[in-house]
């Protein structure tokens, strides 16, 4: 893991590109727009190898807010405030703070690790999993971003990826990514 001394030299070298702030040795990521709201779609099962029916599970962003109620139970997508670009032999892992965890708001509720070379805005999936509404602020600390150096070389495949980092469209894409077929199915 890098240090604080280290993160700021990889930013003013250009390796790194942060805005926002350093909470000890992380980036501090703060909530910002658009948010997306999960909603009950008009059928019980969605078909993960279909991107239509996926999409229906959300409801119109929300990119004008300053406050947002989040519901016990509800899930809510949201941009972090601050882009962010690693270089190719830097990787970085999410962890919310623990402050919101004892309140009941889990803020990264995926796989924690940033690949090398990100290039945009991080989403983190908001869940309320405590017993009242959670008032979100616009702009307020989440989560912090501790940032490694790789070892060794970079895979063959470690392009970027065409979903990570679009600012305006925090919806799942994982039937574009991942196309099942009628076999894998079970049709």
């Amino acid at each position: 893991m890098l240090s604080a001394k280290t993160i700021n030299s990889l930013i003013s070298q250009g390796t790194v590109h942060w805005p926002g702030q350093l909470r000890g040795d992380g980036l501090l990521l703060t909530l910002g727009s658009p948010l997306q709201q999960l909603q009950a779609p008009g059928t019980r099962v969605i078909d993960l190898a279909d991107q239509s029916s996926i999409d229906t599970l959300y409801g119109e962003p929300v990119t004008e807010w300053r406050t947002y109620d989040l519901m016990p139970g509800a899930m809510l997508l949201g941009a972090v405030e601050e882009p962010l670009r690693l270089g190719a032999d830097l990787m970085g892992m999410i962890g919310g703070l623990s402050h919101l965890a004892r309140v009941g708001l889990a803020v990264h509720v995926t796989s924690p690790f940033i690949l090398p070379g990100w290039n945009g805005h991080l989403t983190l999936e908001l869940v309320n999993t405590g017993p009242a509404a959670l008032r979100l602020h616009h702009g307020m600390p989440l989560a912090r971003l501790l940032v490694f150096a790789l070892a060794g070389p970079l895979s063959d495949d470690a392009a970027p990826h065409t979903f990570y980092g679009r600012e305006a469209d925090l919806k799942s894409r994982y039937a574009e990514e991942f196309h099942i077929g009628h076999s894998q199915r079970g049709i």
